[in-house]
C-alpha cells in the first residue's frame, strides 16, 4: 500500500503535488518522492521519511513544470531503509519515463528473468515498481513505428503490460514531451480516482490519485474512478484520452481499503469509506449480540482512529454507553504499516495512552478495525487492565487475518499472523482478553457492499485464501515468506 498522485495543471505543479502527498501520508511513511515535467526535462526529488521532513525550499524550487507526480511509500517489496528504492523510478528510453506504483506484482521472478534474458534491461533494485516501469518502457519501445508517440501506441503498450504483469498495480507515469499516463490492473485491486477542474487559462486541469479526498481538497470535480484495466493519457495542455486495455477486466477492490487503509473521508469505487465503516459496526453489533450470552458490558471503546465509526455503531446498536478511553498521540505513525515487529510494539505505547478514569472497575468492550499480528491488540489489552478494567472483551471489525496478503499490504508470512492456526479462544488467550469476537467474512461483505451494483465482490484473500490475480500457489507463498521481510 502506497499513496500516488499525478497532476496536469496550467500552473507550476510542485506545491499541488506536495499538498496532495500530505493528504496521502497515512498510506505510507517510509519515503516519499516528487517528479515534475518541464517540456521534455524531468526534475525529481526523493528521500526517506515523511513528506513534511523530506523536502526543503530548494527542493521545491527545483521541481519546475506544470505536470508532475508524487509518491508516499509503505514498503512491501525490497527494503524500507534503502533510499534507492524510494519512488519515483526513471528510465531514459524510450523518450524518458518516470513512474510511481501502488500495489504488488506477483510474477516478479518471471519478469526479472525476461527483462534480463530477453529484453536486455538492467534492474538496479529489488523493487517491483522498477520492474513495472521497465516492462512499460520495453512495450512502448517495441510499439513505436514512427518518429513520435501517439495515444494508440501508448494504449497498445499498456495492453501488453497487462498481458505480461500479474498482481495489483495502480500506476502513474510521466513520458517526456507527451504528458501523464495512468493505468490500473485488470482487477482494480488498488484504487485510482480521476478528477478535473477549470484552469486559469481556460484549459482543463486533471488529477489522478489514490483517494478522492485529494481531489476534493484541491477543488477538483470527481469525474470517476479509473476502471480496472483502463489507461488514461493526458497531454501537457490538458487533452485527456482513455481506453480499456484489458481483455477481461473485473472490478474487485481490496476489502482492507474500506476496513483500515483509506481515510474515512474518501470515496473509492463509489463506496464511501466512512459509510462502509459505519455499516461494519452495524453488522459487528449483530454478531456481538449473538455471541455475548448475557455477558455484562459497561462501555464500548474504539481504538482511534479508524475503528471509531464502527465502535460508535456497535454502542448505538447494543444500547451500551460509548466512551473514548484511549488518547492518541497523532505525531506517531500508524503501527500496522511500520516495518519491523520491535518498532511496532514500541510505537503502540507511544501512540496510545489509556485514561484510568474511563476504565477503572468497568467491563469494557474494545473495538478495533482489525487484528493482524496481535502486537498492538495485546498491548492495548494490557493497557486497559493496567488502567483498572474489570474485564476486557475485544472485537474486530474485520474477519480473522489467516493468509498472507500479496497485493500490496505488508503481511508476507503466515507464522506472524496471530489468527493463523488458532481458534478465537486461543487468540483471546494470546491477547490476554476475556473474550474475542471477530466479524464474519459474510458480514464484512454484506456491510461494505450494501446497496452496490457497481462493486459486487471484494479482494479478500487474507481472510479466505482465495487469490484472484496471478498464480499464487503454495510454492509462491513459501517464496514470499522466505524472501520478504515484515
Amino acid at each position: 500500500m502506497c499513496g500516488i498522485v499525478g497532476i496536469v495543471s496550467s500552473e507550476p505543479v510542485n506545491q499541488q503535488v506536495y499538498d496532495s502527498l500530505l493528504l496521502l501520508q497515512h498510506r505510507g511513511q517510509d519515503s516519499t518522492g516528487i517528479a515534475t515535467l518541464e517540456g521534455d526535462i524531468f526534475h525529481m526529488v526523493k528521500a526517506k521519511g515523511q513528506v513534511r521532513e523530506a523536502y526543503r525550499t530548494r527542493d521545491m524550487r527545483s521541481l519546475r513544470g506544470n505536470v508532475g507526480l508524487g509518491h508516499v511509500r509503505y514498503a512491501t517489496r525490497g527494503s524500507a531503509t534503502r533510499e534507492e528504492e524510494a519512488q519515483p523510478f526513471y528510465v531514459g528510453a524510450p523518450y524518458g519515463i518516470i513512474l510511481v506504483h501502488n500495489g504488488n506484482l506477483t510474477n516478479t521472478r518471471e519478469l526479472t528473468a525476461e527483462l534480463y534474458n530477453v529484453d536486455r534491461r538492467h534492474l538496479n533494485t529489488h523493487s517491483d515498481t522498477e520492474l513495472l516501469l521497465n516492462v512499460l518502457a520495453n512495450e512502448l519501445q517495441a510499439g513505436i513505428t514512427g518518429l513520435s508517440l501517439d495515444k494508440d501506441q501508448v494504449f497498445a503498450a499498456v495492453s501488453r503490460v497487462h498481458e505480461r504483469v500479474e498482481g495489483s498495480y495502480a500506476a502513474i507515469a510521466l513520458i517526456a514531451g507527451y504528458g501523464l499516463l495512468a493505468f490500473r490492473d485488470p482487477n482494480g485491486i488498488r484504487p485510482l480516482v480521476l478528477g478535473r477542474r477549470d484552469g486559469a487559462d481556460g484549459k482543463d486541469e486533471w488529477v489522478v490519485a489514490s483517494e478522492s479526498l485529494v481531489l476534493e481538497s484541491g477543488g477538483y470535480e470527481i469525474v470517476r474512478d479509473v476502471e480496472p484495466g483502463e489507461a488514461i493519457l493526458i497531454s501537457p495542455d490538458g487533452w485527456m484520452y482513455s481506453q480499456q486495455c484489458a481483455a477481461q477486466p473485473r472490478l474487485v477492490p481490496c476489502a482492507f481499503e474500506y476496513i483500515y487503509l483509506a481515510r474515512p473521508d474518501s470515496v473509492l469505487d463509489g463506496i464511501s469509506v466512512y459509510d462502509a465503516r459505519l455499516r461494519l459496526g452495524d453488522v459487528l453489533a449483530e454478531e456481538i449480540a449473538a455471541q455475548l450470552d448475557g455477558l455484562d458490558i459497561d462501555v464500548v471503546m474504539p481504538i482511534p482512529d479508524s475503528a471509531r465509526p464502527s465502535a460508535m455503531q456497535v454502542a448505538q446498536k447494543l444500547g451500551i454507553e460509548y466512551r473514548e478511553g484511549f488518547f492518541k498521540n497523532r505525531y506517531v505513525g500508524r503501527t500496522f504499516i511500520m516495518p519491523g515487529q520491535a518498532v511496532r510494539k514500541k510505537s503502540v505505547r507511544q501512540k496510545l495512552n489509556a485514561m484510568s478514569v474511563e476504565f477503572k472497575g468497568k467491563n469494557v468492550l474494545i473495538v478495533d478495525d482489525s487484528i493482524v499480528r496481535g502486537t498492538t491488540s495485546r498491548e492495548i489489552v494490557e493497557m486497559a487492565r493496567a488502567a483498572g478494567a474489570k474485564s476486557v472483551v475485544f472485537a474486530s471489525a474485520a474477519p480473522p487475518v489467516i493468509f498472507p496478503h500479496v497485493y500490496g499490504i505488508n503481511m508476507p508470512s503466515r507464522r506472524e499472523l496471530i489468527a493463523h492456526g488458532r481458534s478465537s479462544e486461543e487468540i483471546a488467550e494470546e491477547l490476554g482478553a476475556d473474550r474475542l469476537i471477530y466479524m464474519s467474512v459474510e458480514g464484512m461483505n454484506r456491510a461494505i457492499l450494501a446497496g452496490q451494483d457497481h462493486v459486487t465482490e471484494l479482494e479478500q484473500s487474507c481472510f479466505t485464501g482465495e487469490y484472484i490475480a496471478g498464480n499464487v500457489s503454495e510454492e509462491y507463498l513459501s517464496f514470499v515468506e522466505e524472501t520478504q521481510e515484515s
